[in-house]
């Protein structure tokens, strides 16, 4: 059976259209079964009615004709129930239905599995018997909830794909599509669309028209070109080390680039419109197609050889391109997976919101996203990529909703929340110059988390205090290799000098997880719980060591260093790392250079840690709560799955009294305590950190001025109270709806999201 699922998995997954992928698995899975009918049912959610799809054994103009009420017969049930049900005398049963324009018999047994995708109903898919009464046995019905699981996704998809190309009674295209995902930067962006795709990923290519036919001829003649180069090259140094017949495979590949095989026909599809990657990506996996669903052992495995083949031109046709890439003034990034180099790669000016199909609203993309104050979507995992390239495009950023091809109703009504939004900005800048005081004379410090030059020049115009985080791995990620001590002193000297005298506290390199470094990968089954942070630079002491050079001689002179030490997890990591510290200090030293010691720090971000505070404290000079990863890890939740960011909650009962432990054990060591995670910039998150004891709150510069207009218009006192209420609930939800409601009561609603009352866009 494992076999036969394989097959119908493989043979859906390449299916051209719904009808064709319904109509194989109705085939497959009666054939695999020895049924007498297998049908598909699908719920039209406008009719609220199950419509018969697809169906082998039942007439044919049945199909598209035949219905159910959504709680009508064994079908509405399974949809009801959500469960599968397995019947051996289905007539005995009070909601049996019989429909003789289906032209079926009175079928005796009967097994339905509901469709299921993200928690909605879809459909349901129907196996029956009629000539001998028959119980399907629980491998049979595991074999069909399999199938249903694997017909979900292409159902969904399918959908969202036909409402994107649908048009109205009118024939105007279809507007105001709507796509969810998660808040991963807060604002508005109303732009176009730009795909961008990973290197050499076929999957990913967008459909694109051609703007140049001859161009892109040109282009793809010399990716052909330079591939056929790199195939001889290889067929030559190999040729004393194969066989004849091994050698001969060279020549295969060869003979799938001439005019007359794969190259003619990419060039057919370009003349016919397309753009060179978007033919390349089409003719190939029509080839690949082709060779899977043969039977032959040896034949199906030629699929490998011609993706290869296709990605190997790709790359090429990539780097003729990329120079190509233009990006409209309004730029809405959208990849399938958003690194901080494609980022860099758009012009910060034309960059005004950014769409990721991975990745949730804590991933290190959307906490750079929020650095730099671009409205961001993460997690719109049921989004159709290849079809979102050059369309209108509206971010909401406080709520997670995309839209695509929005109305001008729409973009007016977003218009005026993005005018809003400047006029709060406005109105804030007042503050400044002013300190992070609450109205009875309570001062915490208000520092800025950077990482990259632009956040600098936005943090002081926001009037930071300082920097809790510098994200040293920053510069190791836009770089091709490690940088060297120089290159390193002069980034890091950019930064003390920009905030001199104030602190500047830089990170030791914190790689791995979702950070890591194109020239020195890191693969793991579970890396967030793997070799990251402080573990990958004590095993590497060659890399620590350089970057401790480069920061202690960037600060001569300066004297404003915090060295801060990530993913530390027990006192012998520390003692570890402050003896390298150390070391390198006194050389430095001995080499003429005037430096003073800097403070050294490390952060508190494994639930481990939460209970070595005092220990920790006795060995350093400061305590830096890192509550993104805090929270993770205290909720086994991984931040960038967009399947279960729902669970990850700052305001979780866990990760509040986590927080508060930390600040009584930091204060009864009398240690500086501070925090650069997300919830610091969070207004309310800001007050219950505030009232805990925490000494300083590091947030993105696009926060500061919010957090510090609610700290002076509050009391010490008032926070204290409203963190003892928050304190014994035990709902994330109704903390969030409890300090909502107090912040609304105080007179701040507007730092909720914006608040402008505006007439209801269906009206």
């Amino acid at each position: 059976m494992l076999s036969v699922l394989r097959s119908i998995v493989q043979e859906v997954n390449n299916a051209t259209s719904l009808d064709a992928a319904l109509g194989i698995i109705v085939l497959r899975v009666q054939e695999a079964m020895t049924t007498e009918v297998c049908s598909i049912y699908i719920l039209d959610v406008v009719q609220n009615r199950y419509i018969l799809k697809a169906s082998k054994g039942l007439k044919e103009d049945a199909v598209g004709r035949v219905s159910l009420g959504y709680s009508e017969g064994l079908v509405g049930l399974v949809g009801v129930r959500e469960e599968p049900i397995n019947l051996e005398h289905a007539q005995e049963h009070e909601r049996y239905r019989y429909f003789p324009e289906t032209g079926e018999e009175r079928f005796e047994s009967f097994l339905g599995v509901p469709i299921i995708h993200h928690k909605k109903v879809l459909g349901v898919i129907v196996v029956q018997q009629a000539s001998n009464s028959r119980k399907f046995d629980e491998g049979e019905e595991a074999f069909l909830v399999t199938i249903s699981a694997q017909l979900a996704s292409v159902i969904a998809h399918s959908e969202i794909t036909r409402s994107m190309e649908s048009t109205t009674i009118t024939g105007e295209a279809a507007q105001d599509i709507t796509f969810r995902g998660v808040a991963g930067a807060p604002g508005v962006a109303i732009g176009r669309s730009v795909v961008v795709f990973p290197v050499a990923d076929l999957d990913a290519v967008p459909d694109r028209d051609a703007v140049n036919i001859q161009e892109d001829i040109e282009l793809f003649e010399q990716a052909i070109q330079a591939v056929r180069l790199d195939i001889q090259k290889v067929g030559e140094r190999l040729s004393t080390q194969l066989r004849p017949e091994e050698q001969a495979l060279f020549d295969v590949y060869l003979n799938m680039l001439d005019d007359n095989a794969l190259a003619g026909e990419v060039k057919n599809k370009i003349n016919a419109g397309k753009s060179a990657q978007t033919s390349l990506k089409m003719i190939i996996c029509e080839y690949a197609r082709h060779f899977e669903l043969m039977n032959d052992a040896y034949l199906s495995e030629r699929a490998v050889d011609i993706k290869d083949l296709g990605r190997r031109i790709l790359s090429y046709l990539q780097k003729d391109s990329k120079s190509q890439l233009n990006f409209p003034e309004n730029t809405v990034l959208v990849s399938d997976e958003l690194t901080p180099t494609m980022l860099g790669e758009v012009p910060r000016d034309k960059l005004v919101g950014l769409v990721s199909v991975k990745g949730s609203g804590n991933s290190h993309v959307a906490i750079l996203a929020r650095a730099m104050g671009i409205p961001t979507i993460m997690g719109v995992l049921d989004m159709p990529l290849n079809r979102l390239d050059g369309k209108d495009l509206i971010v909401d950023g406080y709520s997670g909703e995309l839209f695509v091809s929005p109305s001008e109703r729409l973009k007016h009504y977003y218009r005026q929340i993005v005018e809003e939004e400047k006029l709060l900005d406005q109105g804030l800048e007042k503050l400044k110059h002013l300190p992070c005081e609450t109205k009875d004379g309570h001062v915490i410090s208000a520092w800025v988390n950077t990482g990259l030059m632009t956040d600098v020049v936005r943090s002081i115009n926001q009037g930071a205090e300082g920097v809790g985080l510098y994200r040293t791995e920053v510069p190791f990620m836009i770089n091709e290799r490690f940088p060297s001590e120089q290159e390193q002193i002069i980034c890091y000297r950019e930064q003390l000098e920009a905030f001199a005298p104030n602190y500047v506290t830089m990170r030791t390199l914190d790689i791995g997880g979702d950070k890591s470094l194109p020239y020195f990968p890191i693969t793991e089954e579970n890396p967030f719980l793997g070799w990251r942070g402080i573990r990958v630079t004590l095993d590497h002491p060659e890399i620590f060591l350089v970057q401790m050079r480069a920061m202690l001689k960037a600060s001569v002179g300066l004297d404003n260093l915090r060295i801060m030490l990530p993913m530390i997890s027990s006192v012998n990591e520390i003692e570890e790392a402050l003896h390298l510290i150390y070391r390198e200090y006194h050389e430095i030293r001995a080499e003429g250079f005037d430096v003073t010691m800097p403070q050294i720090g490390v952060m508190i971000e494994v639930p481990g840690a939460v209970y070595q505070v005092k220990e920790f404290a006795d060995r350093v000079d400061f305590l830096s709560v890192g509550s993104n990863d805090l929270t993770q890890y205290l909720l086994a939740v991984d931040r960038n799955n967009p399947r279960v960011a729902s669970l990850y909650h700052t305001f979780h009962p866990a990760v509040l009294r986590a927080l508060y432990s930390i600040a009584k054990d930091a204060k009864e060591m009398s240690i500086q305590l501070s925090i650069c995670g997300e919830l610091a910039g969070d207004p309310a998150g800001a007050v219950l950190l505030m009232a805990m004891g925490y000494d300083a709150l590091s947030m993105n510069a696009s926060n500061l001025l919010k957090v510090k207009s609610v700290i002076r218009g509050i009391d010490l006192a008032w926070a204290k109270r409203l963190l003892e209420d928050v304190l014994v609930l035990d709902s994330p939800y109704i903390i969030q709806s409890t300090l909502n409601l107090a912040l609304k009561e105080a007179g701040f609603t507007r730092y909720l999201r914006p608040a402008k009352i505006l007439e209801e866009i269906n009206t």
